[in-house]
């Protein structure tokens, strides 16, 4: 499993978990340990967003120098930069069939989506996500392939036909959302969530009507879904709570995760190539922390996180792999 996080100083690190075996006369006891795979100014300009391929070893970064860095995790290699965008890049998102990627999507600030062939990264279409040039806030992909939502920094939303390369719906919001993503409830429900300030909204992908509503009290910066149907929040309040889409409802919470504002959660897919569900989610806060921690024991009083790095820098994005 790898990390890739980028901060407002222009660097970009890598970090693989590491399972550490500590032998004794008695027993053998096992570890958890963030190892560095790789840290260097990757652009000229703060690192606006990272995405990485769930479980592929690929990784990109988007900056406010209108370019995106692509990285192989596996050898910690630069892969180099794509020089297309003409603004700065606000959100990435791989598209996968299986463990292969298949797709990149890079949105800017001047309302242009890329989109790129993972295969050689040629550009195959680039795509209006709002009219009069409005920001993309951030991303998703469908798990199908076919469509994509974006939010835009005025309040807008948009759904993309990425098949046939246009947009086919649009609207304002009652309030700007600040991420947006696919998830599932417990019943395989195909739903989206959208963060706005302090809320959450959990809406069908069908007709995009509101099924849930949570009130996180403090502003959201950053949620995770996982396949168990539960969303992962943090932002402000500096805290990581569980959420079960099914029932809108909060089930468990750390508090106090970080000492200052959680601005990135990943959960790790899976492992041993999607047969066992895995129980760790990362996160990073604005001081520059990195933490692992296991979903079981949330519920404890003062969980411990189970690994732990310190970048020293001011993150500003979190994004990972479950490839081994």
């Amino acid at each position: 499993m790898a990390l890739v996080a980028g901060s407002y100083e222009r660097f970009i690190w890598g970090f693989s978990l590491k399972t550490l075996t500590a032998s004794s006369s008695s027993d053998s006891s096992e570890t958890l340990a963030l190892a560095p795979l790789f840290s260097y100014p990757a652009h000229t300009g703060p690192v606006r967003c990272v995405a990485a391929a769930p479980r592929a070893g690929l990784a990109a970064s988007g900056g406010a120098d209108d370019s995106v860095r692509l990285y192989d995790l596996p050898t910690a290699a630069d892969l180099g930069p794509l020089l297309d965008p003409s603004a700065a890049v606000s959100a990435l998102a791989f598209y996968s069939r299986g463990p292969v990627p298949r797709n990149l999507l890079a949105a800017c600030d001047d309302g242009a989506l890329h989109i790129y062939d993972a295969d050689g990264f040629a550009l195959l279409t680039t795509l209006r996500a709002f009219q009069r040039h409005e920001a993309v806030e951030a991303l998703a992909v469908h798990p199908s392939g076919r469509v994509a939502l974006a939010v835009g920094r005025a309040g807008s939303l948009a759904m993309l036909n990425l098949v046939r390369g246009r947009r086919s719906f649009a609207c304002r919001l009652e309030r700007p959302a600040s991420a947006v993503a696919y998830a599932e409830d417990r019943d395989g429900g195909d739903r989206f969530v959208m963060a706005a300030e302090e809320k959450v909204t959990l809406h069908d992908s069908v007709d995009a009507r509101i099924i849930h509503e949570m009130d996180c009290g403090k502003r959201v910066l950053s949620f995770a879904p996982a396949k168990n149907g539960v969303l992962y929040t943090g932002g402000e309040d500096r805290g990581i709570t569980a959420w079960d889409l099914s029932s809108g409802k909060g089930s468990s919470r750390i508090e106090g995760a970080h000492a200052t504002r959680v601005k990135g959660i990943v959960v790790f897919d899976n492992r041993n190539n999607g047969s066992e569900l895995c129980n760790l989610i990362a996160s990073a806060s604005s001081d520059g922390v990195i933490r692992i921690w296991d979903v079981r024991t949330i519920g404890n009083a003062k969980p411990t996180p189970l690994a732990e790095a310190n970048t020293k820098a001011r993150l500003t994005c979190l994004a990972g792999t479950s490839l081994k």
